[in-house]
């Protein structure tokens, strides 16, 4: 083959891989944008703009966490945590930064149960936005509160009810969802509102 047939070759060559690769790349782009959505605006923000850097930490966010066997709860255990949790935001109203700190715990105990990841908060953030996007910033906006309030600097009452209220989506689908349960997957996009009513005073049952 002589050298003028190898350049030619080669460039052709290239120009396929050029013509293909922009798809493919587009195609991950939005595959993770459609799968993270709000945590794809958010990992490009950490990462200052860096569309290419965010898009490798949630493709690692899949590898690690996308195939966890997540555990289905017991009917029984349904029940304890819902009432767990009505029962914090009755107490919300006499401490609201204790009932903040309770639903933090609960959560990551709800969480660990289901098979999450846990040793961390970070971690368990990362594995629950695989499959809970659209809620998991509820979640680390609650936790973000919650460790303030540890630290004896919890915030307004209102900046903690609206914490409370926040978390109850992914709260409500980790109770709520099972394994089997892929409606969930097309329901994402709607936003989901705990069944608690704003008032000057607290959180009160609908």
């Amino acid at each position: 083959m002589s050298v003028t047939l190898i350049i030619l070759v080669a460039a052709l060559v290239a120009m396929v891989a050029l013509v293909f690769a922009r798809p493919v790349r587009q195609s991950s782009r939005d595959g993770l944008m459609s799968r993270f959505g709000p945590e794809y605006d958010r990992a490009v923000a950490r990462h200052h703009g860096d569309a290419k850097a965010a898009q490798w930490e949630l493709s690692e966010r899949l590898r690690r966490y996308g195939e966890l066997s997540i555990r289905a709860l017991t009917p029984e255990s349904r029940e304890q945590y819902a009432a767990r949790w009505s029962g914090l935001q009755e107490r919300f109203v006499e401490s609201p930064a204790l009932a903040v700190r309770e639903a933090d715990r609960l959560l990551g105990a709800l969480a660990a149960e289901r098979g999450y990841p846990a040793e961390s908060p970070e971690q368990l953030l990362e594995a629950l936005s695989v499959r809970h996007a659209q809620a998991v910033d509820g979640y680390r906006q609650l936790h973000t509160e919650a460790e303030r309030a540890r630290a004896g600097h919890a915030r307004t009452d209102h900046q903690l009810r609206e914490a409370l209220l926040g978390a109850y989506p992914l709260f409500e689908e980790l109770v709520r969802a099972q394994p089997h349960d892929r409606a969930l997957w097309r329901r994402r996009q709607r936003r989901h509102r705990p069944a608690v009513l704003r008032s000057s005073h607290g959180l009160r049952s609908s």
